[in-house]
Formats: structure tokens, sequence, C-alpha cells
């Protein structure tokens, strides 16, 4: 059946792909898990073809419409195939990383409550090693690889399932739910958000396919993606670049800098997207093979804050002569917020000034709308006053599955609390001080944190932690075994707030979201021992 409008349910997005005028290319790092013999180059009817034979697998599987399906694995972008084979066949995908605790992952699974659990065999092991039984026994578990240790009994694989034909398809209407994502998870076990074929891919996605000058893609693009594949991102992403018609898509499942010097070697972006963080950790590679990132026209930044150390790394190894940074202000329960452009001559002029990249820009016209508020008493604050964000969004998700008591806490008629303090600048543009949980009274952390960074260079990430009754204590990685020079320590912080002795941990003992966010009150934890926090974390 043909579906020349834009779709409105993920199930129908692959096919949909395939009848436009022109088509893009998708190339991966490492091939799917749910085709591991499938190769690492797509066109479009060949993803529209392994949807729907994966929802034939899910449905021989047992799901069936009116269904929840769990999919929970190793960061993809074929996590977004298996929601939209799901979604094809009438049920509720909720996609999940595969980061995460296992106890987050049982929490989750039980709030979702689904008839096929599809599951990658490390989750399996890691919930074993600690314990964790993810489902119940009417729970059907399909292990994308060996089952090992950890399966439960009755498990199936793709082998099991193979030949299993094509599934009826019977898909959701544009107001019912569509599909299940997850928070970051900070502060706790991430939230699952619902959306809607018309909160998700009638609100943001709207956005996506609009051709603005300089930054929507065209035939001449070569987009390179390395975000979290499990998030809202990936779908309306998807969306807007299989309208805007680029000749590459080229998928980055692993962040790890040498994994991705060997993909941007073999296809030279001229649009970059990741998450801030997974930027930051790029860094050191942007130094040693700046060639990599000589065609960049265009970086995009989303799903967090990033720092002006970051962005200057980036435009500055850039050939073309006027690169941009894209940065995107949103929430997976609201979609995109605010949007703001950084050029080169920006990031140079302000390099001391360490809050350039906390001015996240202005709402999005015709899609979002933003007022600062006193937290205590919701009165509409003026410039320069730091409140509670609030905004009103053609995108906000339906519900928090599970969790609708602390949804409706969140929604104030057509209002959403982000959880994010801020303030309007004096030019109009919002200017993002801290998450309210992480709030530091008299200062901005994320600035501090910016400032930080730029006088540190040897430093790859920091982070400052707001501490009851006690100075802000600063979490630092420093790149190679040097460790921190007290003496550059005291030059970097003569002019700062007074700031708690630092404190130096591996990068690697950072515990990280999807999203590569630092999951803040763990860090609290191990570094402090204590998950106290001056913010209340009502709103998180």
């Amino acid at each position: 059946m043909p579906i020349r409008r834009h779709p409105m349910n993920i199930g129908e997005l692959f096919d949909w792909h395939t009848e436009l005028d022109r088509q893009t290319v998708t190339y991966l790092d490492r091939p799917f898990d749910i085709a591991p013999t499938g190769g690492v180059r797509y066109n479009a009817e060949s993803l529209a073809t392994l949807v729907r034979d994966f929802a034939g697998r899910l449905h021989a599987a047992g799901a069936r419409s009116g269904d929840r399906v769990a999919i929970i694995k190793e960061n993809h972008l074929d996590i977004t195939l298996a929601a939209a084979s799901a979604a094809r066949i009438g049920a509720l995908p909720a996609t999940i990383a595969a980061l995460g605790a296992p106890e987050a992952h049982r929490a989750m699974i039980e709030r979702l409550d689904p008839s096929v659990v599809v599951v990658s065999p490390a989750v399996l092991e890691r919930a074993d090693a600690a314990g964790v039984k993810l489902g119940g026994p009417h729970m059907q578990f399909l292990v994308l690889g060996e089952p090992g240790q950890g399966a439960p009994e009755g498990a199936v694989t793709l082998g099991d399932l193979a030949g299993a034909g094509e599934a009826p398809v019977h898909m959701r209407g544009p107001d019912e739910p569509m599909l299940v994502m997850h928070t970051s998870g900070t502060t706790g076990v991430p939230k699952l958000v619902v959306h809607s074929g018309n909160s998700l891919l009638g609100g943001a996605a709207k956005l996506e396919r609009v051709r603005i000058p300089v930054l929507a893609s065209n035939h001449n693009t070569v987009y390179a993606s390395s975000i979290s594949f499990a998030h809202g991102r990936t779908v309306t992403w998807m969306m807007g670049q299989f309208s805007l018609s680029p000749r590459k898509l080229v998928v980055i499942s692993r962040h790890d800098p040498e994994g991705v010097a060997r993909v941007l070697a073999e296809h030279r972006p001229t649009t970059l997207e990741a998450c801030p963080n997974i930027f930051q950790r790029w860094e050191s590679l942007a130094h040693r093979k700046p060639e990599l990132f000589h065609q960049v026209r265009l970086y995009v930044g989303t799903f967090d804050a990033v720092h002006p150390r970051t962005v200057r790394t980036f435009l500055e190894v850039s050939r073309r002569r006027f690169p941009l940074w894209a940065q995107s202000w949103g929430q997976s329960e609201a979609g995109p917020i605010c949007l703001t452009v950084y050029t080169r001559r920006q990031l140079r002029r302000t390099s001391e000034a360490g809050a350039v990249t906390s001015l996240i820009g202005r709402p999005v016209p015709g899609f979002a709308t933003v007022k600062v508020v006193d937290v205590d008493t919701g009165r509409t604050l003026p410039k320069g006053e730091p409140g509670m964000m609030m905004v009103a969004t053609k995108g906000r998700c339906l519900d928090y599955l599970g969790e609708s008591e602390r949804y409706r806490e969140k929604a104030v008629g057509k209002w959403w609390n982000t959880g994010d303090i801020g303030e309007w600048a004096e030019n109009g543009q919002l200017k993002l001080i801290d998450r309210e949980v992480d709030v530091i009274p008299g200062m901005s952390g994320i600035e501090l944190e910016s400032i930080l960074l730029d006088r540190l260079p040897d430093a790859s990430d920091v982070t400052v932690l707001g501490t009851p009754g006690e100075k802000p204590v600063p979490v630092l990685c420093m790149s190679g075994s040097g460790g921190l020079d007290p003496q550059a320590w005291q030059r970097a912080t003569a002019d700062l707030p007074d700031l708690g002795e630092p404190r130096v941990i591996p990068w690697e003992d950072v515990p990280r979201t999807a999203t590569w966010k630092v999951r803040r009150l763990e860090l609290r934890e191990k570094v402090l021992g204590s998950t106290t926090t001056i913010g209340t974390g009502r709103w998180t």
C-alpha cells in the first residue's frame, strides 16, 4: 500500500523511504545484531526488507497487536529497526540501551511488562553476574546471538525463527502510544517516556525535514552520526534525512576514538553528529588526526550541554571556510526546545568567557515556547533572574509508563517542567545554568566546568559537585599518566569561587548514561560517599 504522505508511525518509516524519488544509502561501522550476516551497506529496500523480516520473527516469538516489546541491546541503529518491526504488527516497542545497570533494566521491564524481550547476550550475562532476573515466566526472550549464561529457559534465537514469514500489518493510530524510550537516568532508574505518532513524527520530525539553508542536508551531504540510537532522536533524524536525501548516512555505533577514526577515514563526513560528551572524548582524535574532520561543514550536538573547548577544537580542525556547530537543547519528554549556532569567530573571541555555550539560543519558532519561573511560587521571572524553565511544545510525550503520577507533577496545563534552571540573557537567548538537582547557589556548575576545561588542557573531563554546607568539589579526569599539576590547578582557579580539594579519577571510572552524560548521583556516592544534593531533585 503506497505511503506517499509523511508517515505517522515508525512502522511505516522504512517502506515510505523506498517510495521516495531520491533515496539514501546507509553505511554501518559493524553489521546489525538483528542481521549479523547482512553486511554494512543498506539501501532503502534492504532496510525495509529487514524490518519486515524481523517483524515476522517477533510475531513468531509471540508478539501480537496490543502487546509490548522490550528491546535491550548494544548501541546500534538496529534498535530503531527492531522498534519499527514491533510497531508494524501493532505492538508497543520500548527501546532500552544496554549501557545500564541490571537493576535498572529489571525495573524498566517490570514497568513495561512485555510479552517479548529482544535482548543481547551481554545484557543477560551482566544480569546473571549481578544476581538479577530480568523477566517473568510469561515473557518470551529473543536472544540476538548465542544465549549463553543467564538466558531464561525457553529463550529463542534469530536462527530458531528463520523463515517465519511476513507478519500481519496492524499499526496504531497517530494519537495512540507508538514508541517508548527511556530518559538519561542521571539520577536513578530512567523513566519510560511514551510518545505517539503525532508527538514524535508529527512534532519533532517536522523540524528535521525543513530545508534550512546551510544547516539542512543536501544531495552532497555525508552525514555521520554517533549517538545513543535507543533514543527518540534517532527516529526523527532518520525521517528528516530520508526526506532530505543526503548522499550517505554513516552510522557509528561504538564511540571509542580508534574505531571512530577507521570509519571517518573511509567515509569523510560533511556533517557530523554526536552527543557532547562523545565529542569531548574525541578531542584527542581531533588533535592527532585532524584530517578526518577537514571536510566537516556542520557539527551537530544534542542531548546535553557542550563546553566551549570542545566546540572550538572541532571548528578549528575543519578546513571549510565557515564551519558551524549547531546545538539543540531539548528533552525526550518534550522534543527540541531551543536551537543555536556557534561559529569559529565566536569561540575565538570568547575563549576565556566560559559561558558562551551556556547560551542555548531561542525557542524553536512555531514549535516551543519557554518561560522562566520562580521555583517556589511559579511567578514568571524577568531577564537576568534564574529560575525553573517551563516549556510548552508540540512534541510533548503522553505519559511516563508506570509512573503517571510523576508525569502529572511535571505537567502544569500546557507547560512542562524541564527540571532545568536557566535565565533569559540580555540578548534574548536562554542561558542554561544547571539541572535543579545539581544546583550550586551563587554559581553555575556548567560554567565552572567549561572554564576549568579551557584552563586545564590536560583535563579530559571535569564535573563539579555541589555539596550542602561545603565547598563544591571538582572531579577531574586527566589525559595521560601525569596527574593534576598543583601549580596548574592553582593558576586555573585563582579568580574562581572557592572550591574543595580536587579529586582525580580515571575517565573509565566515571559512571555514564547511554548518551554519555555523567551519572552525578553515582559519581557523588563513589567520590564523596554520599548522595545528598543541594537541589531537591523533585523534577528530575
